[in-house]
């Protein structure tokens, strides 16, 4: 009775972390994934405004961005690029940007001010912009972006939350299953 009751504990731990697992590592779907990082600062910004391109973890020399609102910008051997917003993009439009390392591709949003939200920014980053953060996949070995500005996907902190709170789970079945097999021996 023992064997069958530590194995439902188990099994029920496995399937909350099978459940849990996928959620915690969710992308919000704001941008991709891969094996070199890339960022767009700051993350809204108002027609005509300028944005610092930048990417890392490229094995080769250079990284093409494009976007339908602004000319194509080649990153040279990791150094940032700026790109001039066109002055006709819409208020409050959503805008992919396309970083491009050998053939790899990761996207990621560009959101135009409205007017009345501008405050007069022309696109310079006064520190109250939104970051995007460099979104780096298994290859960058830390997860989300290393200033901590990732304010798109989950952070170390949620990620250990998670965890602990899943191990927390398991370890309260343990001590119930062991608490209960001693009340019926």
């Amino acid at each position: 009775m023992r064997a069958i009751r530590a194995a439902s504990a188990a099994l029920l731990g496995a399937v909350a972390l099978v459940t849990v697992a996928p959620l915690a590592t969710a992308d919000d779907g704001d941008h991709d994934i891969t094996s070199f990082g890339f960022s767009v600062t700051p993350a809204t910004i108002a027609p005509g405004g300028t944005v610092t391109l930048t990417s890392d973890g490229c094995e080769v020399p250079s990284v093409t961005v494009t976007s339908t609102v602004f000319e194509t910008v080649t990153l040279s051997e990791g150094r940032p690029g700026t790109a001039t917003v066109d002055l006709d993009a819409k208020a409050g439009t959503q805008y992919e940007i396309t970083f491009d390392c050998k053939g790899e591709r990761g996207t990621t949003k560009l959101t135009i001010a409205q007017d009345d939200t501008t405050g007069g920014n022309t696109g310079h980053d006064t520190g109250t912009g939104t970051h995007t953060g460099a979104h780096k996949g298994v290859k960058a070995g830390y997860g989300t972006a290393a200033s901590g500005a990732d304010a798109d996907g989950l952070g170390a902190t949620e990620l250990v939350t998670g965890v602990l709170l899943i191990v927390g789970a398991l370890g309260a079945a343990v001590v119930l299953t062991r608490r209960h097999a001693g009340g019926r021996a």
